[in-house]
């Protein structure tokens, strides 16, 4: 995506404010070249399978090739059922979260050299390096507690930040290495996380328990404490935290949860997109006013049970990106089936385009495309950012979820894991 130069002023007594120094470079900037030698891809991670597809990351978006992310199984599974913690935990995780199902695939990123693959796994509580040639594991970092969650990689792409969700903490490490360069402390069930563009701040968003079934607005006081987190990447300190309790209750909306989901910053950083637990479209937040200054209420499926108990891990809609020019966002209905494009201007929605239960939003190589995962369909479907209309879905394996840009070398095509 085009560069844009940005300036930050930050202080831990006041508010952390984004200031863009240059506008946002639009789509149509031409995209940087790859690097030598490389080939721009989409990595899709199968959570259920333990696999990786990945794909070509624009145009029909035909499937390259699969990677195994889980070559360890078998130890790993010795460890847990000689440990009745890791076995408790384990279990939960599968009949929580996983819906009944392990947990292998959540997050992942290619190192600058596209000769491997960074992975966090939910069920092993771990991240791992595996090596695209071989299929091989280079490293693995278990996280503190019991679970590995999203992930972000920092814009040079050598730093990876984490969520151990039970631990209520973030670890930064060395793509290359695993070696663990910094942690910090944060809400409950620490979930998003974003690196501003210049790389000094990441931004951590915690949920909550979002396996109770305590899912009434009166009941959501149960749910824990849910924060943004804001940490110095350098120094991994605390800089702010942002609770949108108080923000939601400024504008009347005292039933919505404040446990941000999947969120997009604007190209220049001055907006903050997200969604929340249970509510079917986002929210604007403006950094420098600290406010939230717009609410996007998409529509409703008929079909969809308004028992909340019954929508996974308390979403509603989880899935956010934006297009490089800033003009348009996507957003994944998950428990509605459906994925829209809405106009950032006028929040204006277009088509509803079917998707079975899509859970991720991300943005093909070129720019032009939203690419969805439909975890309800074992498929990802792109749309087209001008017309909002699908161009083509793409099978792969059990419960896509996250989606993520990546390299590989030029001319791999393996290993294969089936």
């Amino acid at each position: 995506m085009p560069a844009v130069r940005t300036r930050h002023l930050c202080s831990v007594a006041a508010a952390l404010v984004l200031t863009a120094a240059a506008p946002a470079a639009t789509a149509a900037t031409a995209a940087p070249q790859d690097p030598a030698g490389l080939r721009e891809v989409l990595f899709v991670g199968n959570n259920w399978d333990g696999t990786a597809d990945v794909l070509e990351s624009t145009g029909d978006f035909a499937r390259i090739g699969r990677v195994d992310v889980v070559p360890d199984k078998a130890r790993r599974m010795a460890e847990i059922n000689a440990d009745p913690i890791k076995w408790i935990y384990f279990q939960a995780i599968r009949n929580s979260v996983g819906e009944g199902h392990d947990q292998f695939a959540d997050d992942m990123y290619t190192t600058p050299d596209g000769r491997s693959v960074v992975v966090s796994r939910p069920s092993f509580a771990d991240v791992v390096s595996v090596d695209l040639a071989s299929g091989s594991i280079n490293w693995r970092f278990p996280v503190a507690g019991y679970r590995a969650d999203h992930m972000a990689v920092s814009p040079d792409g050598t730093r990876v930040a984490v969520s151990a969700s039970t631990a209520n903490t973030v670890h930064v490490l060395d793509i290359g290495t695993g070696k663990q360069l910094g942690s910090f402390a944060t809400g409950d069930k620490p979930h998003e996380n974003v690196f501003t563009k210049d790389g000094k701040y990441i931004w951590n968003m915690s949920i909550g328990d979002v396996n109770t079934a305590l899912d009434d607005p009166f009941w959501d006081w149960t749910k824990g404490d849910r924060h943004i987190t804001v940490a110095d990447a350098t120094t991994y300190k605390q800089v702010r935290t942002i609770d949108m309790r108080r923000r939601l209750d400024a504008i009347g909306l005292k039933n919505f949860s404040n446990a941000v989901r999947p969120a997009v910053f604007s190209p220049d950083e001055s907006k903050l997109y997200f969604q929340v637990s249970f509510f079917n479209g986002f929210l604007e937040y403006d950094v420098a006013s600290d406010s939230i200054t717009r609410v996007k209420t998409l529509p409703k499926n008929p079909a969809t049970s308004e028992d909340r108990t019954t929508w996974v891990n308390d979403s509603r809609h989880h899935g956010l990106s934006m297009n490089p020019g800033g003009t348009k966002l996507c957003v994944a209905g998950t428990m509605d089936d459906y994925a829209t494009v809405v106009d950032r201007a006028s929040l204006q929605e277009g088509p509803l385009v079917p998707a079975a239960k899509p859970y991720w939003a991300t943005v093909s190589g070129d720019g032009k495309d939203c690419v969805v995962s439909e975890s309800g369909a074992d498929q990802v479907t792109a749309i087209d950012f001008a017309t909002g209309r699908k161009v083509v879905s793409v099978p792969v394996g059990d419960h896509p979820q996250r989606v993520r840009l990546g390299h590989v070398p030029a001319g791999w095509t393996g290993p294969s894991a089936g």
